[in-house]
């Protein structure tokens, strides 16, 4: 199945996508869009209310616990990127204040010049894991989802080896629009990405070419940090980041915008904006 969350930030309502790209209601049902909650569930679509009109699409899944990201996963961006190919997967954090929606602005930090684009693969933990066994670490997936892990480069590599200096900024992880459940995704290992500046195409992959593929990440994760249901693993982008053209390197500006997406997955759509403080909002 394919689940969302629809509506206004912060009264985001559960929903369900039919077999015609149509949101159902699924707020008579359950609560909210939680790996808890969809577990086991079994629902006819035509049952629940179709949801009117073109509705904000939020992140997927309520109550994310953390973001474990993982960098240079794919052999030709660690290439593009100057920097050895991993012999073990390269672990960071991206904050929970940089979840937003799938089609919400992404901001350009305050004074940055060098804030860049990465289509991933989400993975969602459905079940408590650690020390999983790699054999069995895909029976402890609850969905798979599209995400922008946005970078700015200078506040990544530049301020020190902190990563996540470039990584947690507002709206730097724009996720969804759907969760989808495992049983709609075939093979993990063998989906198309894409992604799109002002038009033009920046990135073309496939998780195929991944260096360590799903299972063996969450089972090596799982060595480190108990994951927990709602947790996100991002798994990595394939090459064409801004940083890694040439002969000149691009990065976003106001007023760009960005198109990307996965096979079966479902695609996002961002205007970039300059940074304006944004109060008390809560973001996702």
């Amino acid at each position: 199945m394919k689940f969302c969350r629809y509506g206004p930030r912060g009264q985001e309502k559960p929903g369900l996508i039919d077999a015609d790209g149509r949101i159902r209601d699924l707020s008579g049902v359950i609560a909210d869009l939680t790996p808890q909650a969809i577990a086991g569930l079994s629902v006819d679509p035509a049952s629940l209310p179709p949801v009117e009109g073109d509705p904000r699409y939020g992140v997927p899944v309520s109550g994310i616990g953390k973001i474990v990201a993982i960098g240079l996963n794919y052999e030709d961006h660690a290439i593009e990127s100057n920097l050895p190919i991993p012999t073990e997967p390269v672990m960071f954090m991206k904050a929970l204040s940089s979840l937003t929606g799938p089609n919400d602005e992404v901001m350009i930090p305050r004074d940055s010049t060098h804030t860049d684009w990465e289509v991933e693969l989400g993975v969602v933990i459905g079940k408590t894991a650690r020390y999983v066994e790699e054999a069995e670490a895909l029976s402890y997936v609850a969905g798979y989802c599209v995400a922008n892990d946005v970078s700015e480069r200078f506040n990544q590599k530049e301020r020190g080896s902190q990563w996540s200096k470039g990584k947690g900024h507002d709206t730097f992880c724009p996720v969804g629009p759907w969760l989808v459940t495992p049983d709609e995704v075939s093979d993990p290992q063998n989906l198309d990405m894409f992604l799109d500046v002002n038009g033009a195409r920046m990135q073309t992959g496939n998780t195929k070419t991944m260096i360590f593929n799903v299972a063996e990440l969450i089972s090596y994760v799982s060595r480190f940090i108990t994951l927990y249901p709602g947790d996100l693993m991002i798994t990595g982008t394939p090459p064409g980041v801004g940083e890694g053209k040439k002969p000149e390197k691009i990065f976003l500006k106001a007023g760009d915008s960005m198109r990307l997406g996965i096979a079966g997955l479902g695609e996002q759509q961002q205007q970039v904006v300059a940074w304006r403080h944004l109060g008390d909002a809560v973001l996702g």
